[in-house]
């Protein structure tokens, strides 16, 4: 097998390696879109929980311990 050859089957070989590498990342990058949502959501429903219930500053807009 020549060098050309050889080059040409190392493409094609991570050719195929970015393409399924880019799909991987566009599954993951849909699964934390949809999770960022649930999150978004679920903030919102704890801070309209909060504010019925009488707490003081919804968990939705105080800073986490950590800032």
């Amino acid at each position: 097998m020549d060098q050309t050859t050889q080059l040409q089957e190392r493409i094609a070989h991570l050719t195929r390696a970015v393409e399924e590498l880019s799909e991987v990342v566009a599954r993951q990058q849909g699964e934390i879109d949809r999770l960022t949502r649930r999150v978004a959501l679920l903030m919102e429903r704890e801070a309209e929980r909060e504010y019925e219930t009488g707490g003081a500053v919804p968990l939705a807009d105080q800073k986490p311990p950590h800032w």
